[in-house]
């Protein structure tokens, strides 16, 4: 991992998934990923950002890409960074394609590890927080361990969905393979808790983790969440 000093903990951290349908819809999202990275990352306010892919999360293999999602997560100096960003050309054209929309608010509860050398969501003092919570994790597999990992995640990933408290998971990716991640919602932190640390499947990958040396580079972090609406495939997202 980095050595590098954190970054400041953001006011606000977002995530906006985007959900587009046929062959124009998908084209239109990869030249959109292509071209709004240095968009994104100049906005007013943002002090980390990434364009990302996600998928099912149940392999993270290629069979997991799902090219009818896509995502925008950027961290923001400032309350407001969010409803900017709502007003940028960046979102309108995401949403001039798009058929359904997600939109979720964060503040960050604990973070470690890093990303891209960067540790984006800073290292927050800890805080009391009964609300529902959000987690992600994103890590850089090591290409000759692809195998072995890729092994690992099934089961896990089978027991996620099966764990009471969970609200919403995604798998989020900045390359098809190699550079994979979760998002994930849940009632409590308590919840998430019981997931990480006690369900099996779970605490047999992170002792595999640790024994095999999967990653190269890897980041958990927790938050508050704040607010979530829209849709996603479909179906409601909201706090309730």
């Amino acid at each position: 991992m980095s050595d590098a000093r954190p970054d400041p903990v953001p006011a606000v951290v977002s995530l906006h998934v985007y959900g587009v349908r046929g062959a124009s819809g998908v084209a239109r999202s990869l030249l959109r990923m292509g071209l709004d990275r240095g968009r994104v990352r100049r906005l007013p306010g943002v002090t980390f950002a990434k364009l990302l892919g996600t998928g099912d999360g149940r392999t993270f293999t290629m069979r997991d890409a799902d090219l009818g999602h896509w995502a925008v997560l950027a961290c923001w100096s400032d309350d407001d960074g969010p409803a900017r960003y709502e007003r940028s050309p960046v979102h309108a054209a995401w949403s001039a394609t798009a058929h359904e929309e997600a939109r979720f608010l964060m503040r960050p509860l604990s973070s470690r590890g890093s990303w891209v050398g960067r540790h984006p969501f800073g290292d927050p003092l800890p805080s009391r927080w009964d609300g529902p919570v959000a987690a992600l994790t994103r890590a850089r597999i090591r290409p000759s361990l692809w195998r072995t990992f890729w092994s690992s995640v099934p089961p896990v990933s089978d027991d996620l969905r099966a764990t009471q408290g969970l609200r919403f998971a995604l798998g989020i990716g900045e390359a098809p393979v190699g550079l994979q991640g979760t998002f994930s919602c849940w009632d409590t932190g308590r919840a998430v808790t019981e997931f990480a640390q006690r369900r099996s499947p779970h605490r047999a990958a992170v002792e595999q983790t640790h024994a095999t040396g999967w990653y190269s580079e890897e980041l958990f972090a927790r938050f508050a969440l704040l607010d979530a609406r829209g849709t996603y495939d479909g179906a409601s997202v909201s706090l309730g």
